[in-house]
């Protein structure tokens, strides 16, 4: 893959590599079970610039080339946490990308200069209880009253919804509008009428993930993030970005069950051999390695038009789509080829399986993002980004 990776790339995933191992393994059974990730990791991640990769210089980035966040993100997938992983690509790929693209500069001093050193953390608040990926359905409001908003409504499935220090939140400002009266604004923890419930979830269980209330939260008005009304076009020019990032999830996370699993096979034996020389075996672990490194290809070129400058939504969508199914398939069959042990839990594979049930899901359900796939390939709709 020398097309994209050049020597530094591959020190820096060299040096990632050993801090995830150093630092961060050995917690991650702790974080499994207790479902809160301590506050150190997080100031240890700022401490090495890793939360500073797509930001600028002058808020404390190193402002680097989208490849090393494809490293960021493949590499957080070997150490076979999705929750752990989640928490830290959704504080800086989900909060900060809104802060870096729509905050203005008070708003970038106050909360992504602090977010890049770890000493706050973001989450993104767009999903609703009764609106799931019908983003334009939204019911939180912000209703205009002198020199603040009153925030009403509720938001779900929000990572990093516990634990964080500030809240990146849609809601409409101009609610008789629809999608076009959206607005984004970025909120402290603590302020008054904000309130959050920890979900219980099949997997990612390292993350907190949580149910966000406002109850008449005053806004002030500086906290607004861009221009009043256009939320949903900010919202739908980082959707590329995440559906890309999910697509990498999935094939980082596919290439590591299937690298195990090999290893597996070539040690257990059945029958007088290594269950690796059994033909049908093979021939299964043959398909599904195709299968990821074709969406590993896909994954890499989308990312590199993405760095040019293209507004890659199709293709994005496109990898989220086709990479999670294929972690799914991949999961599956990882734990048929460990037979009784892929079903205890002190093997990997159990935990993987139910991590990458949520790739379908999460940013977008399958179903909506094929509705999305058919309205630009066969209705001929180009969504184009906000201007």
């Amino acid at each position: 893959m020398s097309l994209y990776f050049t020597e530094e790339h591959e020190f820096f995933r060299k040096s990632f590599r050993d801090f995830l191992k150093k630092e961060v393994v050995p917690h991650i059974e702790k974080w499994e079970e207790t479902g809160t990730i301590d506050r150190f990791i997080w100031e240890k991640f700022g401490e090495m610039g890793y939360f500073g990769l797509a930001t600028p210089e002058a808020y404390g980035g190193m402002d680097l080339d989208i490849f090393y966040t494809v490293i960021f993100i493949e590499e957080l997938q070997c150490i076979n946490s999705g929750g752990f992983a989640a928490a830290m690509w959704a504080h800086e790929y989900l909060a900060m990308t809104h802060l870096n693209k729509e905050a203005n500069h008070e708003q970038k001093l106050k909360y992504l200069a602090p977010s890049v050193t770890g000493e706050k953390i973001g989450c993104l608040c767009i999903t609703e209880p009764f609106g799931g990926s019908d983003v334009g359905g939204m019911r939180t409001t912000a209703v205009k009253e002198g020199d603040h908003y009153i925030m009403n409504g509720s938001k779900t499935f929000i990572t990093n919804g516990i634990y964080s220090d500030y809240l990146i939140v849609a809601a409409k400002t101009a609610p008789e509008l629809g999608n076009k009266g959206i607005s984004i604004f970025v909120l402290d923890r603590d302020m008054a009428g904000i309130s959050a419930t920890k979900l219980d979830k099949l997997g990612w269980r390292a993350s907190d993930t949580g149910e966000i209330a406002f109850d008449n939260v005053k806004v002030p008005v500086e906290n607004l993030m861009g221009d009043e009304n256009q939320g949903f076009p900010y919202i739908m020019q980082h959707f590329a970005l995440e559906r890309l990032i999910m697509g990498i999830n999935a094939h980082a996370r596919s290439e590591w069950a299937l690298e195990y699993t090999i290893a597996y096979m070539k040690e257990r034996t059945a029958f007088g051999r290594s269950i690796s020389k059994f033909q049908a075996l093979r021939h299964k672990v043959a398909q599904l390695a195709s299968e990821v490194e074709m969406c590993k290809t896909f994954n890499y070129v989308t990312a590199k038009r993405l760095d040019d400058g293209e507004y890659v939504v199709k293709e994005a969508t496109m990898s989220k789509l086709i990479s999670t199914k294929v972690s799914d398939d991949v999961a599956y069959e990882c734990v048929q080829l460990l037979g009784g042990y892929g079903y205890m839990e002190e093997y990997p594979m159990a935990r993987n399986l139910r991590d990458s049930r949520l790739g379908p899901i999460g940013g977008g359900t399958s179903e909506i993002l094929k509705e999305i796939i058919s309205k630009m390939v066969i209705d001929g709709v180009e969504y184009k980004p906000a201007t």
